[in-house]
């Protein structure tokens, strides 16, 4: 059984990088498209993700909306570390998965630094077909 994924392209999404010299809050916005996903499908489900990291509590908070998915979420991650055009295991369970999606986490050392070093993305699952890693804008 194939698995419909909606996925952030955080590897260019999260590129942002923050120094824990000077502390702050950085914000990372994305689309979401089939085009992106690893392999690339034709899927015509769209989403967006916008996401804050701050540096001084390692904390992420995020909202992920999508629509035109083959069938309901049946999971949703943030992914990592991979680069561009590779894929990696799940580093975030995402939840609840009705779109949108507003949650946060702190994340771990190895997380943060994932984050930071531009290598992690998010994908939404279903059922049926890969769909969709997200570029950025």
């Amino acid at each position: 059984m194939d698995k419909l994924r909606l996925i952030g392209v955080a590897i260019i999404f999260f590129a942002a990088h923050a120094s824990p010299a000077f502390a702050g809050k950085t914000s990372f916005t994305a689309d979401l498209k089939g085009t992106s996903e690893v392999p690339a499908t034709d899927s015509t489900a769209t989403g967006k993700a916008d996401a804050t990291y701050d540096d001084s509590t390692e904390s992420l908070t995020w909202t992920i909306t999508y629509s035109g998915l083959s069938g309901p979420a049946t999971a949703a991650h943030f992914h990592g570390p991979a680069r561009e055009g590779e894929i990696a295991g799940p580093m975030i369970t995402i939840s609840p998965l009705a779109s949108p999606v507003k949650r946060a986490a702190v994340l771990t050392d190895d997380q943060s630094k994932a984050l930071t070093g531009g290598t992690v993305y998010i994908n939404v699952h279903t059922a049926n077909t890969q769909m969709a890693r997200f570029g950025a804008n």
